[in-house]
């Protein structure tokens, strides 16, 4: 019988005695599954909805280029925007050329912004440079890779990373400017923008201009010192130390100890004029320090030739051109030419003078022509202006050109058609007083002092006779005439006692002379008297004096 069977199988076993069947046993049919297999079906739909969560969570996938991948791993490394965490480095891969590193990232869905064609990515990692030191929390938590929002409409799949951390990211308030120099200096990436010695920026980005005779910075200036960023504003390079050795001395300039090591740029005014709020993307000059930037405008420039037929030493290109303490140019360039003509080397020296320096434009005056400021120069050189090389420093050697009047100058005649027009010039005081001193010391060369020497040597012999003569002389003075000059002295002395005694108060002689004085007094009385009579009475010179009629 089968299993299955429903009748029962019949019993072999031997019946007891009491006649009584066996038991039957049957099995209960049982139609349910078994739970055990509960447990791979819940692990199924709980994987299949995970993997739905993944796949809806899910982002772009983009890649990246690096020049390496330091710092990087696969399934660790995250991309973070703001140190909130956008995705996660997936796979890294060796370029084809072994040129550069593809990082494969998976952004998360909130992250679409990040795929913008302009979105920049660069690794976060300790870094030292001109801005400070950033990336110290990445030494204990790992590199990561920081991300910047990009604002294009066109999405990319595959993105340059950045080497260097930007300067300056989008989400930054603030402004960029433009400056334009003719060298970047000591400036760099991340060099500090001051104003008033406050750093209120930085230099995020230079290149070389297409030309190639200069450069251009772009600087950011935080808001809201963006605002005293004007159209009158003036920037110059305040970087390091700028010590000037010049005609004028040493000068000595530095904006802050910073940017002696970091070099810097410093911006203002004149006179704190700013001006209207200059807008984003303004191109300015970087002067090359802040006396440069801060003079006003010079207005068209003149070239001007200067020869000189004297040594140039202390002369360098930069020598200020000076008309009576007032800079009114520069030198640019010094040479040497030989003039087949006069048979003699010249001193080519050209400059560059800014003749408004030299007047005070008043508002809304327009500038002068060429032609009237050519002619006006024909009239200053005819009333004796000329160009003269002088000291301007005695320790330092240096020299510079002054531009003066010399009324006894000789008459010139210049070219004002001429492209540069060549300035008539002076012989420097210094080598004139040279030049005079030659000539005396060679007119004294010409003076025959062997001859005079010999002529001195027979008159000192001859005046050597004389003192000999004079001493024997002088000899017979002393033995012969000395004893009767003592005795003339002694009775000189004694005639001289004999008129003191004679002249003494008490003497005799004086008595009898104050007696014969009074008399002489008294005479003279009697004869005034009788002058006196006689004025009133004359006629007794005839009848005599009249007789007392009184008795």
């Amino acid at each position: 019988m089968s299993e299955n069977d429903p009748r029962p199988a019949p019993s072999s076993a031997p019946a007891d005695s009491g006649g009584l069947p066996p038991p039957r046993v049957a099995r209960r049919r049982d139609w349910m599954p078994s739970l055990i297999w509960l447990i791979p079906v819940v692990a199924a739909l709980v994987g299949i909805f995970l993997v739905a969560r993944i796949l809806i969570d899910r982002g772009p996938e983009i890649v990246l280029t690096f020049k390496t991948a330091e710092g990087l791993e696969a399934g660790k490394t995250a991309v973070k925007y703001k140190d909130v965490q956008i995705g996660v480095v997936q796979s890294l891969r060796l370029a084809h050329d072994r040129s550069h590193v593809r990082v494969t990232l998976q952004l998360n869905k909130d992250a679409n912004a990040f795929t913008a064609e302009d979105t920049r990515y660069w690794v976060v990692r300790p870094r030292l440079d001109t801005s400070g030191i950033s990336g110290l929390s990445t030494l204990l938590s790992g590199a990561y890779i920081g991300a910047d929002a990009g604002t294009s409409e066109e999405s990319a799949k595959e993105f340059t990373g950045l080497e260097v951390p930007p300067i300056v990211t989008r989400d930054a308030s603030g402004k960029q400017f433009l400056l334009r120099a003719s060298d970047i200096g000591s400036l760099d990436v991340g060099s500090p923008v001051y104003f008033r010695r406050i750093k209120v920026g930085q230099v995020a980005a230079y290149e070389l201009n297409e030309d190639g005779r200069g450069v251009t910075l772009r600087v950011f200036v935080n808001a809201p010192y963006d605002k005293f960023v004007g159209g009158n504003s003036r920037f110059w390079q305040a970087s390091g130390l700028d010590m000037r050795l010049n005609a004028s001395g040493i000068t000595l300039r530095t904006q802050s100890l910073a940017t002696i090591l970091l070099g810097g740029i410093a911006f203002g005014a004149p006179e704190n004029e700013n001006g209207p709020v200059a807008g984003e993307n303004t191109a300015f000059a970087l002067a090359e320090d802040e006396g440069a930037a801060m003079k006003p405008p010079d207005g068209p420039a003149e070239t001007v030739l200067l020869h000189f037929n004297q040594s140039l030493r202390g002369l360098s290109p930069g020598a200020p051109i000076d008309f009576r303490g007032v800079v009114i140019g520069e030198v640019k360039s010094i040479g040497i030419q030989f003039d087949r003509n006069e048979r003699e080397f010249r001193m080519p020296v050209v400059a560059t003078v800014y003749p408004d320096r030299l007047r005070s434009r008043k508002p809304g005056e327009t500038e002068e022509s060429r032609a009237v400021q050519r002619q006006r120069l024909r009239f200053l050189i005819g009333k004796g202006l000329r160009a003269q090389m002088r000291t301007g420093n005695l320790l330092t050697g240096q020299n510079y050109i002054a531009f003066d009047f010399f009324p006894n100058a000789p008459k010139v005649t210049i070219d004002v058609e001429k492209d540069t027009v060549e300035m008539p010039t002076m012989q420097n005081s210094l080598d004139e007083l040279q030049a005079q001193v030659q000539e005396i010391v060679t007119k004294v060369n010409k003076v025959p002092f062997e001859q005079i020497g010999t002529d001195v040597r027979t008159a000192l012999a001859t005046l050597n006779k004389t003192l000999v003569s004079a001493e024997q002389l002088t000899r017979t003075l002393n033995n012969d005439v000395s004893p009767e000059i003592t005795a003339a002295m002694k009775d000189a002395r004694k005639t001289i006692n004999s008129a003191e005694r004679t002249l003494a108060q008490d003497s005799p002689l004086q008595q009898d002379m104050r007696q014969t004085l009074q008399e002489l007094t008294r005479a003279a009385g009697s004869v005034r008297v009788l002058t006196d009579y006689l004025e009133r009475h004359p006629e007794s010179l005839l009848r005599g004096k009249p007789e007392d009629t009184k008795k």
